[in-house]
């Protein structure tokens, strides 16, 4: 991506969040998990799929990539208030999202997306505090943190679907990882590769920083409020030193 279209991007936050370019020193970065770090929402879709056929939900394969962010609870809610015209109890979703997670855990195991850990390497060099923030609580997911990138996010330092009461697109998730960073909004970046998490993002007051790792469009995620749109996460990772305080 070209230097003047980062710099823009930034001068454009600056001036709608009140700020002094010359003074913005982001300290904090806030980031996504599925699809941004981990390369499952393939595997994601394939597995609320399969439990959507089976229950009789009548929803595309395709869509599920749109509601990447949401909880499971709040999936499964919009998923039987289309279908079914109601929405089951808190102890029937949870039931059903760990069926939902079984069948994710059948399938092989999916790769680390290309370019996070190099992404993750640049935060910790300028000392950026790193932030996990997932509408997940698949617990086999967030142990892949542990193995893949052991050195980025400290469990103390991760903001998953058991810690809030509104999932994406309501902005509370990155809020609250911007008070485990002790970080004001217009201190943080949140990385990001899906509408709702973008939506979230930028409702919190954040620079946010989405990357296209599957289908949905770039264009998507600048209509959602995305500062800036990046191809893949090796592109994000090559603009970072642009971005950083030195």
């Amino acid at each position: 991506m070209e230097k003047e279209k980062i710099y823009s991007a930034v001068e454009e936050y600056c001036r709608r969040m009140g700020v002094d370019r010359a003074q913005w020193r982001p300290r904090a970065a806030l980031i996504d998990m599925d699809g941004t770090l981990i390369d499952s929402m393939a595997a994601h879709s394939l597995a609320w799929k399969r439990l959507s056929d089976e229950l009789g939900l009548d929803a595309r394969r395709d869509e599920f990539y749109l509601y990447e962010g949401m909880t499971g609870r709040a999936t499964i809610r919009l998923l039987y208030k289309r279908a079914k015209g109601y929405e089951p109890a808190d102890s029937e979703c949870d039931e059903l999202y760990s069926r939902k997670t079984s069948y994710f855990n059948e399938m092989p195991k999916v790769p680390a997306i290309p370019g996070a850990a190099r992404m993750l390497g640049l935060l910790i060099e300028r000392n950026i505090t790193r932030v996990l923030v997932t509408g997940s609580k698949q617990l086999s997911n967030l142990d892949r943190l542990d193995s893949d990138f052991p050195w980025a996010f400290p469990h103390d330092k991760r903001i998953t679907a058991t810690d809030v009461s509104n999932g994406k697109p309501h902005p509370e998730p990155y809020l609250k990882g911007m008070a485990l960073a002790q970080v004001t909004p217009v201190e943080s970046l949140v990385i990001e590769n899906a509408p709702l998490g973008v939506e979230s993002g930028r409702a919190s007051g954040a620079f946010v920083m989405a990357v296209t790792t599957g289908p949905i469009p770039g264009e998507t995620l600048a209509n959602a409020g995305a500062d800036l749109v990046f191809s893949s996460m090796e592109e994000l990772a090559d603009a970072l030193p642009l971005i950083l305080p030195d």
